[in-house]
């Protein structure tokens, strides 16, 4: 058993009164998040320039930690999509907007797809839109030997942690047509946030030329997109994970036994927003990001979530396949000891 199974009898709809007193955003606090995270993150961005004179060892050392302060303001971003983070809204989608040209996530769009995230996460008859793409163990017997290689091609590693960020951040979200064709709005977002990226470039490359912005913001890009990627699937893809059909899906449920708490550092847990306390965020995504330590801290009952350590965490990599009949995720190998299937 790689988590801590859930142990939490609780009735539908009871922990969204208990937690609605959570939704209550501190326009300071808020405001100070936002700021330090952006001027630590220019900081380390402006050192790693000037560590190109002296080392590029020192330049991609200093890479992590700025890449981490990207993936702060993500967070912030995240909060804004929620309406969590500020009491307007409309400052709330003007500071998302901003923040999503240097995240390279068009603001509106993932805003929308991200809310159908959280109405149908491990709902097996609503994937395919905002989630990672998982298959049951028969879906996947049932495919072609070439829609398995494919589909493992997908979950690989290398895929999943390395190619696929960059393809999904760099390229994906630039094109307008992801959106779906009623959705105007989103399709505008993505403009808006292609032509905000382009002028963010070229003012750079006018300021530092071509050469040093490579230098300096790749290694940047590629460290927070990866770490992006990985915390939005250890919050989900982990042995004892909860999916089930629309018929008898639960939202709270789904919460509860289909979130992890990822216990990271408290440093790590700092540069990511407490977003490891996703069990939490998922049962009220209005309650901000430096509240839901509190939280799960007042609550004995939410302590009790699916628990992941780092190690743990890596452990997880393999499973790419839910077991309906055994109810957890497994991985290729396991689903081919159970039912003969053939590999890829």
């Amino acid at each position: 058993m790689t988590v801590t199974e859930t142990k939490i009898p609780t009735p539908e709809g009871s922990w969204s009164a208990r937690l609605a007193g959570w939704r209550r955003p501190d326009p300071k606090r808020s405001i100070w998040q936002l700021a330090s995270t952006a001027v630590l993150f220019v900081l380390g961005w402006v050192l790693m320039y000037f560590s190109l004179s002296v080392s590029y060892w020192l330049t991609l050392a200093l890479a992590v930690p700025t890449a981490f302060m990207l993936v702060r303001l993500f967070i912030v971003q995240h909060d804004c999509g929620h309406g969590s983070f500020f009491k307007s809204t409309k400052i709330a989608d003007a500071v998302g907007t901003v923040l999503g040209v240097f995240t390279l996530t068009p603001y509106h769009y993932w805003k929308r797809a991200h809310a159908i995230h959280h109405a149908t996460s491990g709902n097996l008859d609503h994937r395919g839109f905002g989630d990672i793409n998982t298959l049951t163990v028969e879906e996947y017997r049932k495919l072609s030997r070439w829609g398995r290689l494919m589909y493992r091609l997908y979950r690989h590693p290398l895929v999943l942690f390395g190619f696929g960020p960059v393809y999904l951040f760099v390229i994906e979200h630039r094109i307008p047509t992801i959106a779906p064709r009623g959705w105007s709005r989103e399709r505008r977002s993505i403009l808006i946030n292609d032509l905000g990226l382009a002028a963010v470039v070229i003012f750079m490359l006018w300021l530092i030329g071509p050469m040093a912005l490579l230098a300096v913001h790749t290694p940047v890009l590629l460290v927070s997109c990866t770490a992006g990627v990985w915390l939005f699937y250890i919050q989900h893809q982990f042995d004892t994970t909860y999916w089930e059909r629309d018929e008898r899906w639960r939202y709270e449920t789904a919460a509860l036994a289909g979130c992890s708490y990822y216990k990271l550092p408290k440093v790590l847990q700092w540069c990511t927003g407490n977003i490891g306390i996703h069990h939490v965020h998922h049962l009220h995504a209005g309650i901000p990001n430096y509240y839901l330590q509190k939280v799960m801290d007042g609550f004995p009952e939410l302590q009790q979530a699916p628990t992941l350590t780092v190690w743990q965490s890596i452990r997880c990599v393999p499973l790419a396949l839910w077991d309906e009949q055994m109810r957890r995720l497994v991985s290729f190998r396991e689903a081919r000891k159970r039912s003969g299937m053939m590999p890829a």
